[in-house]
């Protein structure tokens, strides 16, 4: 290893922390402002609720899971096993 190359290793350390340490806050923004449309859904009406496909229980059960998680990624996952289940049902149907 030569001096510069040396020299060179602690700024590239120092960048992938930096990098580390922006893309820890992006996530906790991005958390954080998931978390409350998140919190806006429960102010709509049922029916409007069922317009884009989901119920007021599904909303206690994505909220339900632990503090640091996303609750939009459980509803997401809800969300998509009932289409999945309407669409076989309707495959068996048909």
């Amino acid at each position: 290893m030569t001096a510069y190359e040396f020299a060179a290793a602690p700024s590239s350390r120092t960048a992938r922390a930096a990098r580390r340490l922006l893309r820890v806050v992006a996530d906790a923004w991005r958390a954080l402002m998931n978390r409350r449309a998140f919190y806006r859904l429960g102010e709509l009406s049922d029916a409007e609720l069922a317009d884009i496909g989901l119920t007021r229980s599904d909303l206690h059960v994505a909220f339900d899971g632990p503090f640091g998680s996303d609750p939009t990624v459980r509803l997401r996952v809800i969300a998509d096993e009932r289409f999945n289940a309407v669409e076989d049902c309707a495959r068996r149907v048909s």
